[in-house]
């Protein structure tokens, strides 16, 4: 029953948010209550995005991670798309719940991350593990590359772990946006679990 409603509840609230309102105020966090709010929550999950420039990529990231229930999205300053009329649009009210943190150095919010109990793992097709088979339970950081190129390499370092979804067909790589939602709802099914 309770999974009936939940579907009921997205294809309402679905209908209901075909347009973005964009003069609704903007979540606000910066990044010294990221790491408070993630070492005060029991079992957060965050989504960092290394360098991800398209708009429409950074609009749909935003609108899983809100379905998701993430806690914040976090990217670099530089070399990264911002919240802009199209991202809200394709967000479809992901940009007014769920809040963008950019940061000046990744890699050092990843490690102060790390200090606030977060575990992080990025998505990377050198990665030996299935997204499937690992434990994505607990405080958790899913950490997703570029379109183009991927994590780069001081991004994939400071990871804890590395995984990779898995491919059956011809096509190499997903579009990054449907690959975070992939590994966003392995999160949900496994803390729901």
């Amino acid at each position: 029953m309770a999974k009936r409603k939940q579907k009921s509840r997205a294809f309402n609230r679905d209908r209901g948010s075909q347009h973005a309102d964009l003069n609704a105020p903007l979540p606000r966090m910066s990044e010294e209550e990221l790491y408070d709010k993630i070492f005060e929550l029991k079992n957060p999950t965050l989504l960092i995005l290394d360098c991800i420039e398209d708009p429409h990529n950074l609009g749909a990231c935003l609108r899983t991670a809100d379905a998701a229930g993430v806690l914040a999205v976090v990217t670099p300053k530089n070399k990264a798309a911002s919240i802009t009329e199209t991202v809200r649009r394709v967000a479809s009210g992901g940009a007014e719940s769920v809040p963008l943190v950019q940061v000046t150095n990744l890699a050092q919010s990843m490690n102060k991350m790390k200090e606030a109990g977060l575990f992080l793992i990025g998505t990377s097709d050198q990665a030996t593990e299935d997204l499937y088979d690992k434990n994505l339970t607990g405080p958790i950081g899913i950490v997703m590359g570029s379109e183009g190129s991927g994590l780069r390499r001081l991004t994939m370092d400071t990871c804890d772990d590395l995984i990779s979804i898995p491919m059956a067909g011809e096509v190499p790589c997903l579009n990054i946006s449907v690959a975070t939602g992939v590994c966003l709802y392995e999160v949900v099914r496994q803390k729901q679990a």
